[in-house]
């Protein structure tokens, strides 16, 4: 009972935190509210049952300690250094360490060394909030500087680039979906470039089909492409609701995925930026491979299946309710365009 009324505490303060760095007015609130956030998830990840857990916070803490430590510096420097004249330009040294920060805090490339091995160490429940959550900050304090200049167009670039060669040769599905994570960063970042309301459509898009994919996953208590064998093939709602999601989430038309990156492909296109919109694009198809390996190993019509397997140990989420979610998935294009249409 004391360990759920914890855990309940301290995802109110994570919430509290993320609230604060979006609402406050000064550098050193947002820096408070970031610290807020960061004590607050640090409990929730460690498990002393599970060692891996506890590695995991150790590896979270330090890089979210120093990059809080970089912001706050940054933030002191500017300060100080506004009154005073020097032959370089302050303003972009200033802008390039919030940035980076910001990136390093969400997990972004090339500063994303540590986002799959903590993910790797976390339970769905702590997965889905470090994918999710925790960048909601970050996004919100990235929109504050952020210009498309080479070193955005380089983060871009290589955050999609490299999350979608980096899931091609994993097995386990937390670190599919941690490379698939940044991925999908790197479109977020491509949308705020052009404008903030098209980076947070972009995360809510994003957010719904992730949260589907956690709780199935979560459900069913899976952890690797293999385990698919043994639990997914039993309904054929869940099989449909893992496939639609998947390629939903790979932008693929006519899925709701698609709507947003087809916003920013659009708004890009006015920015003159071709060359972007083809690497984007080609990488997208790269990160539809790995998801599609994940469907597979649930489709395939031949599968080996241990004796001692009970299918009706797990509890499996509401078929009902996988099928509202996989129709939502089908027919979200075709519904926004028509929304979109009458208003």
């Amino acid at each position: 009972m004391f360990m759920i009324l914890s855990n309940w505490l301290f995802l109110s303060c994570l919430i509290l935190g993320t609230m604060i760095s979006i609402c406050s007015n000064s550098w050193f609130s947002i820096w408070m509210g970031l610290e807020i956030n960061l004590l607050s998830f640090i409990p929730l990840m460690t498990n002393k049952k599970n060692i891996l857990n506890s590695e995991a916070a150790l590896k979270y803490f330090l890089v979210q300690a120093f990059a809080s430590a970089i912001l706050l510096f940054s933030v002191i420097i500017t300060s100080t250094s506004s009154n005073m004249d020097f032959f370089f330009d302050y303003e972009s040294i200033y802008s390039f360490l919030v940035s980076s920060t910001v990136l390093l805090k969400m997990g972004a490339a090339p500063f994303h060394f540590w986002f799959p091995g903590v993910m790797e160490g976390l339970n769905w429940i702590n997965c889905f909030i470090l994918m999710t959550w925790q960048k909601i900050a970050p996004l919100v304090l990235l929109s504050y500087v952020i210009e498309m200049n080479l070193f955005i167009y380089l983060i871009i670039l290589i955050s999609i680039i490299i999350g979608s060669l980096g899931g091609l040769n994993q097995t386990s599905l937390r670190k599919i979906m941690a490379y698939s994570s940044i991925t999908h960063l790197g479109w977020m970042i491509a949308g705020l470039t052009v404008g903030d309301n098209l980076g947070f459509i972009y995360f809510l898009a994003y957010l719904f089909l992730t949260s589907g994919l956690v709780v199935l996953f979560f459900s069913y208590n899976v952890y690797h492409i293999n385990q698919n064998f043994m639990i997914m093939l039993r309904s054929a709602p869940t099989k449909l609701f893992l496939f639609v999601t998947l390629l939903s989430l790979g932008g693929l038309p006519p899925f709701l995925g698609f709507l947003p990156k087809w916003i920013i492909i659009q708004s890009l296109t006015q920015t003159l930026s071709l060359s972007l919109i083809i690497l984007m694009v080609i990488s997208t198809l790269v990160t539809l491979f790995f998801y599609l390996r994940i469907i597979f190993c649930s489709c395939l019509m031949s599968y080996s299946e241990m004796k001692w397997y009970d299918p009706h140990s797990y509890p499996s989420p509401s078929q009902g309710s996988l099928l509202f979610l996989a129709a939502i998935s089908i027919m979200g294009l075709s519904l926004s365009t028509l929304i979109y249409a009458m208003v």
